[in-house]
């Protein structure tokens, strides 16, 4: 062997080494500008109530995962068809998007964003009304004084023309863990 290949494969080895020692730096944290926190209000375990009442209907844990890029809902009805949502902030096609999908084979896209300190937002949600039915559905979240949460639903079937009230839940902080 060469006095030059012999230098070549002392360099490979220290370059191979150097760097196989090195580990990579990890990426920025994708999640952090102040967009990702706007829904932020949400997160937490929840007792469900039908608003301006005290019927119990439901629990709800949302929480916030996957290095604070995703907020996750966890639906847990009193009658047992639970549902769950993923929630997350798009800078690149700025607002929110929720995806829902529950026990009954329901599956929805929403997209929204912040509206005078509420989270709206709205997407075609099939069957809602019934079978067959193809409504435009606006949530609006709203963050109570009292630190509940509450959600309202509305539904149009003339493409947003007019709503009509579907569902309306306050979330109360639950001070126990759920079952």
């Amino acid at each position: 062997m060469g006095v030059s290949t012999a230098w070549l494969l002392v360099s490979a080895f220290a370059v191979q080494t150097t760097t196989a020692a090195t580990p990579p730096a990890p990426p920025p944290p994708a999640c952090t500008a102040p967009e990702h926190r706007q829904f932020d209000f949400w997160v937490g375990t929840w007792d469900v109530y039908r608003t301006g009442t005290d019927r119990l209907v439901g629990h709800s844990l949302i929480e916030r995962l996957y290095a604070g890029c995703v907020i996750r809902e966890n639906w847990l009805p009193l009658n047992g068809q639970g549902g769950s949502s993923l929630n997350t902030y798009r800078p690149e096609d700025p607002g929110w998007r929720q995806l829902w999908a529950d026990s009954s084979n329901s599956w929805a896209e929403f997209r929204g964003g912040l509206v005078d300190g509420a989270m709206v937002i709205s997407g075609v949600w099939r069957g809602a009304a019934g079978p067959g039915s193809t409504p435009l559905i606006r949530i609006r979240y709203s963050r109570g004084e009292d630190g509940s949460v509450r959600q309202e639903g509305h539904a149009s079937t003339d493409n947003g023309v007019t709503w009509t009230p579907s569902f309306d839940f306050t979330y109360r902080p639950r001070s126990q863990p759920l079952p």
